[in-house]
């Protein structure tokens, strides 16, 4: 399976190629994605992303995993979510949203097995 362009992304506003619905935050995989609700895990811009909203991306046969700050990097990604997705042999890259979409589509783009978690705002 293939992971699925992302389509366009503004403020607070993401769409995935063949999704009819739109995102705040998303996460998408090869085959994939859905609303990313932080609500799940408890997680907040302090301390950031948690193991917990990567599980599933990963379980999905993620074998790069793109992570999106925000537009302003507001959303915090501690060393040990980042040693956590390591551990799973994934590589793991983490941009400001704007550059994490743009890296997401390229390697998309290319064929690779690419994950991502996006924050859409700040």
């Amino acid at each position: 399976m293939s992971s699925p362009e992302i389509a366009s992304l503004s403020w607070g506003h993401m769409k995935v190629k063949g999704c009819s619905s739109s995102y705040k935050d998303c996460k998408v995989w090869p085959g994939g994605s859905r609303a990313w609700d932080w609500r799940e895990t408890g997680t907040n811009h302090h301390p950031g992303v948690q193991p917990a909203d990567l599980e599933e991306v990963l379980k999905k046969g993620a074998e790069l995993l793109i992570i999106g700050r925000g537009m302003n990097e507001a959303l915090q990604v501690p060393p040990s979510t980042l040693d956590f997705v390591k551990q799973k042999g994934v590589d793991v890259r983490v941009f400001q949203t704007e550059k994490a979409v743009a890296e997401y589509n390229k390697m998309a783009a290319q064929g690779a097995k690419v994950g991502g978690v996006f924050h859409s705002t700040c």
